[in-house]
């Protein structure tokens, strides 16, 4: 079965919705305000109720799998850049640029509502399907 290569690019999408949230908040236990309390949001950092980073990571993971092979993480290093607001739609480009040998592969990231949310880098197994 074929594996990830160099070039090689995929996405995905997911609307971080107010129930998103609040479930990724139960799921995970980051119940912070700015996330979970409306009234609390509105008058904080962002001017109302945020998704969590790690949520609007995960968008990066599920396009990572979208690629050849068995994937697996080994690491990542991404910046946040803006927040995503309830409502958005965060699609995540994950497109291979290194070939770094031992079937690790080098991945740039981002991830984008109508501007930039994330960006960064990660590096993946990419193995042939069993």
């Amino acid at each position: 079965m074929p594996i990830a290569s160099v070039g090689d690019s995929t996405e995905s999408a997911l609307e971080a919705t107010q129930e998103r949230i609040d479930r990724f908040a139960a799921l995970t236990g980051d119940d912070n305000p700015l996330h979970v309390d409306a009234d609390y949001a509105e008058d904080g950092l962002f001017g109302g109720r945020v998704a969590h980073g790690a949520l609007t990571a995960s968008v990066v993971s599920a396009a990572l799998v979208r690629l050849d092979g068995d994937i697996v993480y080994l690491s990542q290093n991404l910046s946040f850049e803006n927040p995503v607001r309830p409502g958005e739609t965060v699609t995540a480009t994950a497109t291979v640029v290194e070939d770094l040998g031992d079937d690790r592969l080098g991945i740039e990231v981002d991830a984008e509502t109508d501007r930039s949310v994330l960006s960064g880098e990660a590096v993946v197994l990419s193995l042939p399907h069993e």
